[in-house]
């Protein structure tokens, strides 16, 4: 996050150092950095969202909405364009915030609970987390264990959220946490399923 940030920084410095150029007629040289500033942002988000995954078969019916850092982890934040239906891939590498066996187990509630504590992003906090059902998944080709839940979110237009939370172990040894997130009563697996069905690992 803090290099994307200087990433940033560093190019909007040298887009106003051209902009003096406006009073001598340069504008089109204003355009022409800006529009390489524009593709050097791009480029390197993409190979941040490389670093996590192949999304090159996902459906355009989702986009990658941002890749951020969440509490030092890497991550990708994709969306159902018609829903607005959330998907997020986590990467915490070779110490797993959760493992499959977590998500298979009776007190899957009470580590949800710890985890909203140790990951908080902008100052959302996740409250009054309810398991409501289970079931498997794929993702990145792998069938693995979900558990789906329902909770309230804090500094969110909504609050009522219902998703889902995966664990899979790729093959370079990291452990990758999938969620789904939508509003309580819009929440749909068949858009969850569809979403990392079209997602594999980087090759």
């Amino acid at each position: 996050m803090f290099r994307t940030i200087k990433i940033v920084f560093n190019a909007t410095i040298i887009v106003l150092a051209f902009i003096g150029f406006n009073a001598i007629g340069g504008q089109k040289y204003v355009e022409d950095i800006r529009d390489a500033v524009g593709t050097f942002i791009a480029q390197h988000n993409a190979d941040s969202v490389k670093k996590i995954g192949d999304f090159s078969k996902m459906n355009e019916e989702f986009i990658i909405d941002n890749t951020m850092s969440i509490a030092g982890f890497k991550a990708v934040i994709a969306e159902h364009k018609a829903s607005g239906q959330k998907m997020v891939i986590l990467d915490s590498g070779k110490k797993p915030l959760l493992t499959k066996e977590d998500i298979k187990s009776q007190n899957i509630d009470i580590k949800l609970k710890d985890l909203s504590e140790k990951v908080k992003y902008k100052g959302v906090k996740v409250q009054d987390i309810q398991i409501t059902n289970r079931g498997t998944m794929n993702v990145y080709g792998q069938t693995v264990p979900y558990a789906k839940f329902d909770a309230r979110v804090s500094r969110l237009p909504v609050s009522d959220i219902s998703g889902i939370i995966a664990s899979v172990q790729t093959s370079d040894g990291s452990e990758k946490l999938a969620l789904s997130l939508s509003e309580k009563k819009k929440y749909s697996q068949l858009i969850t399923n569809e979403f990392y069905n079209g997602v594999s690992e980087s090759k």
